[in-house]
C-alpha cells in the first residue's frame, strides 16, 4: 500500500506543534507572547472587559458573539487563544473572567472534525492538560457550561455580575437574537474559509452533518485509555459543579 509521504508529514508536524502547544500553553510568560506572534485571538489588557476562553468547541464564538450582543455598546473581550495560560493572565489583572466548558467527549469530537491531522487520543488529552491547568484557580472565575451556555445564557452573565460586582447586560435568548449570533458565526468562518468551503465542520451552530460525522468517529473516543476519559468526566464535573440551574 502506497503511503502520501508529504500528507504523513504534515500530520507528524501538526501533531508535534499541537503537543508544543499545549505544554507552552499552561504558561503565561510564554503563551501570551504566542499568541501575539501567531496573532491567535484577543488578548487580555489591563483595559479588557471581559475574558471569555474555553478548550476549542465549547461555544467560544457563541458566547462572544451574545455578550457582545447583550451589551449594546463597544466592549472589550478577550477570547479565542484557547489557552489556561490567558485565563491567568486575566485573573492576575482583576478582570472579570468566565470559563466556558463542555462535556470532553462532544468538545474532542468536534475538534478532531477541524483538525483531522490530530488524534482523538491527543485531543483528548489536551482537554485535560487545559482543564487541570486552571484547576486551582476554579473559585476566581465563572464556569459557563455548554447546555447551559447555548439554551439560556442570561443566568451566566448573572453569576459573573454577582463575583466580580460588574454590570454587564444578561443575554436576552430569544430566537432574534439567537439567529444573529449565527449569522455572525457564519459571517465570521465564511471569511475564513471562502465562499467555496463548507463550513459545516467549522461552524458552532446546531449541524445535522456535523453530528452525523461526530457519531461516526465515537468508537474512536471509546478506544482512547479509560484512565484518560475517566480523568476528563471528573474535571469536567468538577468545573460545573455548582453552577447553573
Amino acid at each position: 500500500m502506497s503511503v502520501d509521504v508529504p500528507q504523513a508529514g504534515r500530520d507528524l508536524a501538526a501533531r508535534a506543534a499541537y503537543e508544543a502547544k499545549c505544554i507552552v500553553a499552561a504558561y503565561p510568560w510564554l503563551a501570551i507572547p504566542a499568541a501575539r506572534l501567531r496573532g491567535h485571538g484577543e488578548l487580555v489588557r489591563p483595559d479588557t472587559d471581559i475574558l471569555i476562553e474555553g478548550y476549542p468547541r465549547s461555544a467560544n464564538s457563541f458566547s462572544v458573539a451574545a455578550f457582545r450582543l447583550a451589551q449594546g455598546r463597544p466592549v472589550e473581550v478577550a477570547h479565542h487563544t484557547h489557552a489556561p495560560a490567558h485565563v491567568i493572565a486575566a485573573l492576575e489583572l482583576g478582570i472579570p473572567t468566565m470559563v466556558l466548558t463542555r462535556e470532553p467527549e462532544e468538545s474532542v469530537l468536534e475538534f478532531v472534525l477541524v483538525r483531522p491531522n490530530l488524534t482523538v487520543r491527543q485531543v483528548l488529552r489536551g482537554w485535560v492538560r487545559f482543564y487541570k491547568a486552571l484547576l486551582p484557580y476554579r473559585r476566581r472565575f465563572v464556569v459557563g457550561a455548554f447546555p447551559e451556555v447555548t439554551s439560556d445564557f442570561g443566568p451566566v452573565i448573572r453569576r459573573l455580575n454577582l463575583l466580580y460586582g460588574s454590570n454587564f447586560r444578561e443575554f436576552e435568548h430569544t430566537e432574534e437574537n439567537v439567529r444573529e449570533c449565527f449569522r455572525q458565526m457564519d459571517a465570521y468562518w465564511r471569511g475564513r474559509l471562502g465562499e467555496d468551503e463548507s463550513i459545516e465542520a467549522y461552524v458552532g451552530r446546531p449541524s445535522p452533518e456535523r453530528e452525523r460525522w461526530k457519531d461516526s468517529m465515537r468508537p474512536d473516543y471509546l478506544a482512547t485509555p479509560a484512565v484518560l476519559r475517566t480523568r476528563a468526566a471528573s474535571l469536567y464535573r468538577t468545573f460545573v459543579r455548582g453552577e447553573g440551574r
